[in-house]
């Protein structure tokens, strides 16, 4: 499913214009965004959490030429799947 196609479907549900269930789509996935941004953690019981893995820096190697390389530490976003969801998927 792709965004738009999220926006046709809580348009259609919600019965609303599909400017109204864009702009609704777009402070959801806004504010799970700055949540992250700040450090914070996003729980959707039932469905998922999000939340920023912090990784230190290290030495790695370039693929090509096998030189030893610096990686500056960086944040990443996870997604990790709840128990329902995992439930529902594998009936």
């Amino acid at each position: 499913m792709t965004k738009l196609e999220l926006i046709d479907a809580l348009g259609k549900e919600a019965g609303i214009s599909k400017n109204e269930a864009s702009q609704v789509v777009n402070l959801f996935f806004g504010e799970i965004s700055n949540a992250l941004a700040s450090n914070g953690r996003v729980e959707i019981r039932g469905l998922c959490s999000f939340f920023v893995k912090q990784y230190e820096a290290y030495t790695g190697r370039n693929p090509k030429t096998g030189e030893p390389t610096g990686v500056a530490p960086k944040k990443l976003p996870f997604f990790k799947c709840g128990k329902e969801l995992k439930e529902r998927v594998n009936q």
